[in-house]
């Protein structure tokens, strides 16, 4: 029996029972990541974008062409925000509106279709990991739909501010 392996002291001993499903430790994940992940990554992201110069800055826009694609031929919502915000630029061009208002509501249309980018890209990263209902999903979800809320009641409410100045 001598050429059975001790087991060695410096690792943890793996225990028979598993850690409940609302423990995570995020140190958990460095025990497991191999130190020449992060090189393969780098020679990966390196080797699809382009290493630097106007080749990465084309290579970019083209997956950003991609997503913006993406969004409008799968999420109704980003749709329907997109098209909002279309008819709220063309209106926002003939309004009479002083500069500094017409800025201000810019920044809050293209924040809502951001916002939207990020809710869509968020719930098809949770749907790719699992179709299956789950809380966290399903909090991760709302969550993503709470920002889009908040930035179209933002949108809302600038607008009605900015229509209410030209009557009073």
């Amino acid at each position: 029996m001598s050429d059975l392996k001790q087991p060695n002291s410096d690792k943890q001993p793996i225990s028979s029972s598993p850690k409940p499903l609302n423990q995570h430790h995020h140190h958990d994940h460095a025990a497991h990541t191999p130190d020449v992940g992060t090189e393969a990554a780098e020679n990966f992201a390196d080797t699809v974008k382009g290493k630097a110069g106007f080749g990465r800055i084309v290579k970019a826009a083209g997956y950003s062409a991609d997503g913006f694609m993406a969004a409008y031929k799968n999420e109704a919502a980003f749709r329907q925000a997109f098209w909002l915000n279309l008819i709220l630029l063309i209106v926002l061009i003939f309004i009479p509106l002083a500069i500094t208002m017409k800025m201000i509501l810019l920044i809050a249309s293209f924040l809502s279709i951001i916002v939207e980018l990020f809710n869509t890209g968020l719930e098809a990263s949770i749907d790719h990991t699992s179709t299956e209902q789950h809380p966290l999903a399903k909090i991760g979800k709302d969550v993503g739909s709470a920002a889009q809320f908040l930035s179209l009641t933002l949108l809302f409410i600038l607008w009605l501010m900015a229509l209410s100045s030209l009557l009073f």
